[in-house]
This record gives structure tokens, sequence and C-alpha cells, in this order.
């Protein structure tokens, strides 16, 4: 009995050690040609385009890309990672997009733009090129299957096969559930849930021959709770949560070596808020706290380097997981009460800001920030330790701590 509790004392240890590890040392450890090591093989790509000079400086003086380097990143997460391939965001022009965009772009990789926008699209590869990546736009509706593979085919033609594709492109509505339109409600669906299908879809056909790549799916911190005036959001994200377990799942039956994992967002202060559909007297905006969009470059460009399974960003969204599964008739009644009030605003700058796209593409460019940057964070404790294998002794905690209340509601 004590040999047995011995051998997997032992085992447990040898387990936490390999978990703990970096992504970059989990991958430098793996044997030779495993699919921990599926990154190593990338084709390599310059740093800065030769081409760099001939583009003209972005609208906004590299802004955003000023922005973005100043994020912080995990040395433990970063150090030594292989060289840079090709990856594909939807909804790049604006938002976490862009910022993931501006991400990769530092790090020297090739990023296909997809977005309905075209002047936004435009304005996105400028300020990659000048952020030191190199960049293809394709004009697509993720909704549209047909369209969103001929933008696939179009980046690969000129960049090269993907390594990871990344489903961003997402729109909301606002209201309560019966006076929001219903196609409206329809077009949120079709927009966030089957256009990420259609990514998915687009991206395994292209990966499975090749046995490797990564999908980032981005997903959100209501994927584990609906709340109020955003049904048709809330109800795409939680299908989101249950349609990329189940790709999962079916990929691990067949063996591959492809990963597919989600990021979750909290509220961050970029133009989705703008450009949401609504139907309420007030203008939409982010229920606090707020956080800056180069959090979620950070963390998508981490998810595509990682084989770990779900990225939560900021303690607002793991929060929200937890609290509804320890006490989700209490969040009822919480965001009853007050979930409506901090979705709503007057103020004049929001409200000058309004340029919904719900069936049509912006006119503008709006780049990566919304109209909240006087209250939005840039940093978060928990993403900080989220990155790293600090994370590993407070996820157990947490575990343990919802073990406990499952057992405390049985009783």
């Amino acid at each position: 009995m004590a040999a047995t509790a011995r051998r997997r004392s032992g085992a447990w240890r040898r387990c936490a050690r390999w978990r703990c590890r970096s992504p970059s040392a989990y991958a430098a450890s793996a044997p030779d040609g495993s699919p921990h090591d599926r990154l190593a093989a990338l084709p390599t790509a310059s740093a800065t385009p030769t081409t760099m000079h001939r583009w003209p400086t972005p609208a906004d003086g590299g802004k955003a890309a000023r922005i973005m380097s100043d994020s912080t990143t995990s040395q433990s997460v970063t150090t030594g990672l292989h060289a840079p391939g090709t990856v594909v965001i939807t909804g790049a022009g604006s938002g976490i997009g862009l910022a993931a965009a501006l991400h990769f772009a530092a790090k020297g990789w090739r990023i296909g733009l997809i977005g309905r926008g075209e002047p936004a699209l435009r304005e996105a590869e400028l300020q990659v090129l000048a952020a030191g990546g190199t960049a293809h736009v394709a004009m697509a509706d993720v909704s549209d299957a047909a369209a969103l593979e001929a933008a696939a085919t179009s980046i690969e033609a000129a960049l090269g096969p993907f390594d990871v594709w990344v489903n961003n492109a997402g729109i909301g509505f606002y209201g309560k559930f019966t006076d929001v339109p219903e196609d409206a409600f329809r077009r949120v669906i079709d927009v966030n849930l089957h256009g990420t299908a259609n990514g998915t879809r687009i991206a395994l056909s292209r990966m499975r021959p090749r046995n490797r790549g990564t999908i980032v799916q981005v997903l959100s911190a209501i994927s584990y709770r609906g709340i109020p005036l955003q049904s048709a959001y809330s109800a795409s994200k939680y299908g989101l949560r249950g349609f990329t377990e189940a790709v999962r799942s079916e990929l691990v039956n067949e063996r591959s070596a492809i990963t597919v994992c989600m990021v979750h967002p909290p509220a961050v202060n970029t133009p989705f808020y703008s450009h949401a559909g609504s139907v309420m007297d007030k203008a939409p905006r982010p229920p606090p706290p707020v956080y800056q969009p180069e959090m979620l470059g950070e963390a998508i460009y981490l998810a595509a380097l990682s084989r770990r399974r779900e990225w939560r960003v900021t303690g607002s969204s793991v929060g929200f997981s937890v609290a509804n599964k320890l006490v989700p008739g209490a969040l009822d009644i919480v965001s009853g009460l007050v979930g409506v009030a901090v979705q709503k605003t007057t103020r004049d700058k929001v409200v000058s800001a309004r340029d919904p796209n719900t069936f049509s593409p912006s006119s503008v460019p709006t780049g990566t920030h919304g109209p909240f940057d006087g209250e939005s964070l840039r940093r978060s404790l928990q993403w900080s330790l989220t990155k790293g294998p600090a994370m590993l002794p407070l996820g157990v905690g947490m575990l343990a701590v919802g073990a406990m209340g499952a057992l405390l509601r049985r009783r």
C-alpha cells in the first residue's frame, strides 16, 4: 500500500513538473517530430519586410503599434520560441483582431487580414507593416462560407500555408430579448457561431493533410454566463464553447496533432460597442472592469504557440465562470438588479462614436481602441500569473474551492 502511494506520488510530481513548464520549455523538450514540436518546423520569415520603406506611416502615427509593444509579455512564455510563421485573423480590421495582428507583426509573422470593410483592413495593413510584419488583405464576411474560402485561398497564394487560424470576427446587438428584431438576432448567430464554424472548417481542411496547426477561438467570459441585454451574443458564445469542445474531442479521436484552443476576453475597450446594433434608449458600454485590447492581442499570440486548451484573461473572466458554478442563483439576482444599468451610458464621447455595423461594414477605420480609454486597465495580476507556471497552484486551489462548493450544494 505504501509502495503504491509512493509510486503515485512520484508520478504526480513528474506530471506536475512537466505541466508547469512554459510553452517554450515544453516544446524544446519534446521528442523530435512529436505533436508538441509542430511549430519548430515553421518556415522562417524576415522580421522586417524588405518593402517596409515603401509604405506610408499609418494614420495614427503608429500609436497602436507603440502601445502594443509596451504590453508586458511573460519571459517564461516567449523566450526561445520558434521561427515566425503565417497566421490568418478574421475580424482583423479593428479591436481585438487588430491588436492580435500587431502582436504577431512585432514577432515578424506573416499575417492574413480578413474582414468586411476595406478602409479598416487597409489601415490595419499599414499598421502591421509598420510593426514589423508582412500582411495580405482579403475581404470576406465570415458568415459567407464561399467568400471565406476564397479569402483563405488568396492568403495562402500570397503568404504560403498558414500555421495558425484565429476566429475572432464577431458582432453584438443590444436590447431585451423580446425587443430585438428577429433578423438582428439571427445575424449575430450567423456571424459569431456559423462564421466561426466556417472558419474552423476551412482551417481544418488545410491543416489535416499536414497534421499540424493551431486554431484559436476568441470567445468571451459570457461563454460561461449569459448577461441581460445580450441574449443573442450570449447564445452565440455559449454555442461556440460547445462547438469547440466537440471539435477538439473529434481531433483527439483522430489522434491529430492539430490544436484547438479558446481565449476568453473580459470587457475590452474596443470599437465593438460603437459597432454593436441596439434598440436601447442609451448607448451600449462595457460593464466594468474594462481592459485595453493589447492584453488580448498578447493572449491570442500565446494561445497560438501553446497547447493550453483555454486562456481566461483577467480575474473577471475567471470569476465569472467560477461564480456561475458555485452560486448561479445569486448571479441571476445580481445580474438582474445591476446588469442592465452598467451596460448603458449617455456620455457624449460614446454616443458620438456610434457606428452600427450589424448588416454592413463600417465606412471608416476605427483602430484597436474604443471610447473608454480613461477607465480601461492595461494590466491584470491574474493575467500575469496565467502566462507563467505560477498559475498552477492557483488553478489547483480554485478547483478545490469548486469541488467544495459542489459538495456543499449536494448537502
